[in-house]
């Protein structure tokens, strides 16, 4: 029982050796890309023109649904 106990945690060992290696190379790939994986924080933002005519859009959609259900 011992030594099976001794060969899971050698493989644990062994596995997360290859993990760091692994996201060594994905960070490496990362930096060589330009990013990281990670989101660069800029937020996307839509100008209050963009929004009004979404809103406007929006207004006229529901104005369709009402018409339809009064018919």
């Amino acid at each position: 029982m011992h030594s099976v106990i001794g060969q899971l945690q050698q493989e644990r060992k062994r596995l997360e050796h290859e993990l760091h290696r692994i996201t060594s190379a994905l960070a490496a790939f990362g930096k060589a890309y330009g990013h990281n994986g990670t989101r660069s924080g800029r937020k996307h933002t839509i100008s209050a023109a963009g929004r009004k005519r979404i809103a406007a859009a929006q207004r006229a959609r529901w104005a369709k649904v009402r018409a339809g259900k009064k018919a």
